[in-house]
């Protein structure tokens, strides 16, 4: 069962214009046209992957040979609160105190 790919048309200049508006980039003219002549070749790389016979070959769970990556667990001793708490900026009530990032 062969993987399926159809390159598509180019990626345009419009095209990449409208995501990175949507992305909020602002670039200039050449960003743009550099990001659509590297997109373009992504592309054209995928097409060589899907070009690839690869009939026959088994599948691999990953690229590199991996063997136990797990260190030991061994439990010690960590920081108090207080020890903990000295550390920070800032601190109310024995609590970490840390900027709002949520917006209203």
């Amino acid at each position: 069962m062969g993987l399926s790919y159809n390159h598509p048309m180019p990626i345009t200049y419009d095209e990449v214009q409208h995501v990175a508006k949507l992305a909020r980039l602002e670039l200039t003219e050449d960003e743009l046209r550099a990001f659509q002549d590297e997109l373009n070749a992504l592309l054209g790389h995928f097409q060589d992957i899907v070009d690839l016979d690869v009939e026959g070959i088994e599948p691999k769970p990953h690229a590199v040979v991996r063997t136990n990556v797990w260190s030991e667990d061994v439990p010690r001793l960590g920081l108090t609160r207080e020890q903990a708490i000295s550390l920070s900026k800032k601190s109310r009530a024995g609590l970490f105190v840390v900027p709002t990032i949520i917006e209203e």
